[in-house]
């Protein structure tokens, strides 16, 4: 069904503009049109949109009357991206090890991995767009992905993503459909997943199809995107929000916005899968969804933002209890796997926010507080039930590298009662298990320096010190070095 889908919205993309008929010239602008004046009424465009006639041409004669979109309507390329990963991760105090630990043996400690994507979107009207991504991604992360609660490259999605195919994959399509609200317009800037050229200020979207939840809920300004900031879990979103998701990240839903110049609120239903970090969705089943409330605020000229995330999830999590109950009752150690079935829940919140002080915004302070019930398994992001983090980015124009960006961040993370007890108990979590535990929070220390080498070519050394790995103060602690080489166009 979903390769369906994805086959349908790329013959939509290819073969929509041919639906009508051009009788005129070429539009003026070869910039994407996300508005048309003579369709969205009172909305102000700007002047290389052409609202008035072609010189030479009578201004009763219409331009494209019967498809004044019809340029735009043609798919474009909004990106290309690479992005190459090497980490290393010295040995360590280990004194005993589970099937999830995080291990440096058999060549664990050292990993290289490398992401592309191409990203594409069209206008197929006004207020209409389509996009499709297509990525690939090879690599299996130091430790294979596993054990950790804040994992130490958001490229290597979960652990599990070494099971899939190294091919290229569709990672998102989706439409995007907005009504204006306000006369007001924005310039918007090509990037992926987004179209260039202007939009209201005021206005309800919705998106329909298949993304990231991370898309459009708990972004930051300074830590938000494992290309070219920071690489740790910790620091790309709320740990504590186990946002729907499959392996590769991505979900089908939809997503409902209303923007205002000095707030927003979004809504989205988005599918949960059958299994935990699973590739595989029930469609439609509404006992396996994720439904995520956000309120964003601009309080202030400052720059100031401050987001407010809630969110319920529904699917087949154990419970931790009933974990543990069974273990007892049958002399065995606790298994997640035995008690799952339909009906777990589980709900949370997260506070974000970013803080320009200096260099046009370039420069500021961001930090993150997640909690969740943590009563059943983490099912889809990471295992963590309480999180903190708090940060900075510095622009170089102090010394004289304008381009250049230093991060620093410190993030914390734990576990509710039940979690933690299951662990003790010798239980095996989606990313986490020692065998045993000494309980303790997890904490993290991150510092990346991102060298502007030109346009298109970033290179940042980075370094990450972890404290009670897993949530074990028997383990560690752990230093992790990387060299990231990003390259985008």
């Amino acid at each position: 069904m979903m390769k369906r889908a994805a086959i349908g919205l790329v013959f939509v993309c290819l073969v929509f503009p041919f639906t009508c008929t051009a009788e005129e010239s070429r539009l003026e602008s070869a910039e994407t049109v996300l508005l048309q004046p003579d369709q969205q009424a009172g909305i102000k465009t700007g002047p290389s949109e052409g609202a008035g006639p072609a010189p030479g041409k009578d201004s009763a004669e219409p331009q494209h009357a019967e498809c004044p979109w019809l340029e735009s309507a043609w798919p474009k390329l909004l990106g290309l991206q690479f992005n190459g990963v090497y980490q290393y991760m010295p040995a360590f105090h280990s004194p005993y090890q589970g099937a999830n630990s995080l291990s440096f043996r058999n060549g664990e400690g050292q990993d290289i991995t490398h992401a592309y994507g191409v990203y594409l979107g069209a206008q197929l009207a006004p207020g209409l767009q389509a996009y499709l991504d297509v990525e690939l991604f090879q690599g299996y992360g130091v430790s294979n992905g596993v054990g950790l609660g804040g994992y130490v490259n958001g490229d290597v999605v979960r652990a599990g993503s070494s099971n899939l195919p190294k091919v290229p994959y569709l990672a998102r399509y989706y439409f995007r459909y907005f009504v204006p609200l306000s006369s007001e317009t924005e310039k918007v800037e090509r990037a992926m997943d987004q179209l260039p050229g202007e939009q209201p200020v005021g206005r309800w979207e919705i998106k329909v199809g298949r993304l990231a939840l991370t898309d459009d809920f708990d972004q930051n300004r300074y830590a938000n995107n494992n290309r070219t900031q920071f690489l740790n879990y910790d620091f790309l979103f709320n740990t504590a929000w186990d946002y729907a998701a499959d392996t590769r990240g991505y979900s089908v839903g939809i997503v409902t916005s209303l923007f205002q110049p000095r707030w927003r609120l979004a809504f989205g239903v988005f599918m949960e899968p059958n299994t935990q970090n699973g590739a595989v969705f029930d469609y439609f089943d509404m006992n396996e969804v994720g439904y995520n409330l956000e309120l964003t605020v601009k309080p202030n000229d400052a720059g100031t933002v401050v987001r407010f995330l809630s969110y319920f999830n529904k699917g087949r999590m154990g419970s931790y209890e009933e974990a543990l109950a069974l273990g007892r009752a049958t002399s065995t150690v606790p298994d997640l796997l035995l008690v799952e079935k339909p009906g777990g829940t589980k709900y949370g919140f997260g506070l974000n926010f970013e803080q320009p002080l200096a260099d046009d915004g370039e420069t500021g302070i961001f930090g993150r507080i997640g909690w969740n019930d943590g009563n059943h398994e983490n099912w889809a992001y990471v295992e963590c039930d309480r999180h903190a983090s708090l940060g900075a980015q510095v622009s170089g124009i102090s010394w004289k590298r304008p381009d250049d960006r230093l991060g620093v961040a410190y993030g914390v993370n734990g576990l509710s009662s039940s979690h933690k007890d299951y662990l003790e108990a010798g239980g095996i979590g989606m990313l986490l298990g020692d065998g045993a535990l000494n309980y303790g929070l997890e904490q993290t220390l991150e510092i990346y320096y991102r060298i502007q080498i030109c346009r298109f070519v970033q290179l940042s050394p980075d370094f990450q010190f972890i404290q009670n790995p897993g949530y074990n103060r028997d383990r560690g602690p752990v230093a992790v070095y990387g060299l990231r080489l990003h390259l985008s166009y």
